[in-house]
């Protein structure tokens, strides 16, 4: 069973930057469709951004212009970076895989900005 580990969430002022990774434990032989959400407190889960087999990119509303997603390999299938950082982002991120008939999800990694 593949497992999904987040990793570079933390404390960071606003206008700051991060840079999230999402590591595989094992192989995954299949990245068709990738991506991150996020789930602020009180709300519900949303998507940030994905990425598909063929490099296409989506972005929420928020996210778009400030964060940038992209795909690695088959241990470290995605990333996210965050700039331009503002408290609403403030939320647990997680890293999903989808190998076109699976989904994978990690445990997710907290971000929270503020001064």
């Amino acid at each position: 069973q593949v497992q999904l580990a987040e990793s570079g969430g933390g404390l960071v002022q606003p206008g700051g930057s991060l840079r999230l990774s999402c590591a595989a434990s094992q192989t995954i032989s299949s990245l068709r469709f990738m991506g991150w959400h996020r789930r602020a407190p009180g709300k519900a889960r949303e998507l940030v951004a994905s990425i598909n087999i063929d490099g296409i990119t989506e972005f929420n509303d928020s996210a778009r212009g400030r964060f940038t997603i992209s795909r690695g390999d088959a241990k470290n299938p995605v990333a996210l970076q965050m700039n331009s950082l503002k408290p609403e982002d403030t939320a647990v991120y997680y890293c999903f895989v989808f190998t076109g008939y699976k989904y994978y999800w990690g445990q997710g990694t907290q971000v929270t900005v503020s001064s």
